[in-house]
């Protein structure tokens, strides 16, 4: 839209089944956003209108809700979602705080897709091999680049609080403030935004999948997680002596309820299974623990006023609205219901049948549509239309045979 219209107030509409599209371009049938596909209206957020501090010609952009011309949010917006969900908490007395942890690998471009990523040359001359995480060396030439994410950081109101070299090859990962969840997620969208567009400039490619690399570890987005008390700010999940709640086994409680059933939120995509496949750091899990990495929900180590639950099991590649809609859903879930947690695990552990997690976008698909509760959070419409966009993109893998088949399976007697 040009700067005049919208200055003007023009509105904007979109298809109702643009929401729905798969991430190769197609749309499930139209009965999943209703026949005849009327608009909705896109309504910018005026605390989230952004001028592109990277784009050499003026542009902004503005993150919007999506209504129903009638005024209230699609049940399709995934930020709606999330808003409904703050709004559940509010009436409750209640606001959750977030913060998200963002893992993203650079590599050098990419144009044959049957070849695997590279990481870019350094200014040794020599392409990473894996030796340099949580490292302070600088050899991997990057420094201009993440110069400019610096800035681009800063022009849109984006703090950060630690930027590190993560374990995979030419993997990075930063910490984003805690906050308001919808705060969190906008910033989160903003800056995956941000980082692709200012590799494009500097001849890099960033990659947001997964499991990117094979023997490499994949890249999460884990979510940390507390609530406060609307008006004190005083940390719910703590006492007066400092020692845990009954509101915090039961947000515990309600996470391990909705993990399994939500799976297919947290991890969307079918590359989002190879992450998971490979536990370490990773855990396809609902175990919950003090301080242990192999627990889908850790306790990390905190102050009693920072005591929070973080959520592993979400990928790099998740929506980051949805993932913490469905995280919090959970939780609360939890609170309302009175749910007990299972024990807390520590050290090595075996999963429990009833805490371990689908393995495959199949079965988190099944699962999903299996779940009464994801209906009651999220409600039909937007459970089914969910279902069958991603079915669509499963479909589409599943017609393709990959180089593993060939060169494996075609020997075979």
């Amino acid at each position: 839209m040009t700067a005049e219209g919208f200055l003007e107030g023009r509105r904007l509409q979109l298809a109702r089944g643009v929401l729905l599209q798969c991430i190769m371009g197609g749309y499930p049938p139209a009965r999943f956003y209703g026949s005849d596909d009327g608009d909705l209206a896109l309504v910018a957020d005026p605390a989230q209108i952004h001028r592109l501090p990277w784009s050499d010609e003026p542009r902004a952009m503005a993150i919007c809700d999506a209504d129903e011309l009638s005024g209230e949010s699609s049940s399709l917006s995934t930020r709606g979602q999330l808003k409904a969900v703050i709004a559940r908490y509010a009436a409750h007395g209640l606001a959750p705080v977030v913060a998200t942890e963002l893992e993203f690998f650079v590599f050098a471009p990419n144009t044959d897709p049957t070849q695997p990523f590279r990481p870019p040359v350094g200014l040794d001359g020599r392409r990473e091999d894996g030796q340099s995480a949580f490292s302070v060396s600088s050899n991997n030439g990057l420094r201009p680049f993440f110069r400019e994410v610096y800035k681009c950081m800063a022009a849109l109101g984006l703090p950060r609080d630690t930027f590190m070299h993560e374990m995979g090859v030419s993997q990075f990962e930063i910490n984003l403030l805690h906050g308001d969840p919808l705060l969190l997620a906008d910033q989160t969208f903003l800056f995956k935004h941000l980082l692709k567009e200012v590799a494009l400039k500097h001849g890099l490619n960033v990659v947001c999948m997964a499991k990117p690399l094979a023997h490499t570890p994949g890249s999460s987005m884990h979510i940390h997680q507390s609530i406060v008390e609307i008006g004190s700010g005083k940390n719910v999940f703590t006492d007066s002596n400092g020692e845990p709640t009954s509101m915090f086994r039961h947000f515990i409680g309600g996470q391990q309820a909705g993990l399994a059933d939500f799976t297919a939120l947290f991890a969307p995509n079918v590359n989002s299974y190879q992450r998971l496949c490979h536990p370490y750091a990773s855990p396809n899990n609902a175990c919950w623990s003090h301080d242990n990495r192999a627990a889908g929900l850790r306790i990390p180590a905190s102050s009693p006023v920072a005591r929070r639950v973080e959520n592993r099991l979400p990928g790099a590649d998740a929506n980051p609205y949805l993932a913490i809609a469905a995280s919090l859903a959970a939780g609360l879930h939890g609170i309302e219901q009175e749910l007990e947690p299972s024990a807390a695990i520590q050290g090595e552990f075996a999963v429990p049948d009833n805490l371990a997690l689908p393995c495959t976008l199949h079965a988190a698909l099944e699962r999903l549509k299996r779940s009464q509760l994801a209906r009651e959070l999220f409600g039909s419409e937007f459970i089914e239309g969910y279902i069958a966009s991603k079915t669509m993109e499963l479909t589409s893998f599943f017609d393709e045979i990959t180089p593993w088949e060939r060169r494996v399976l075609a020997a075979q007697a």
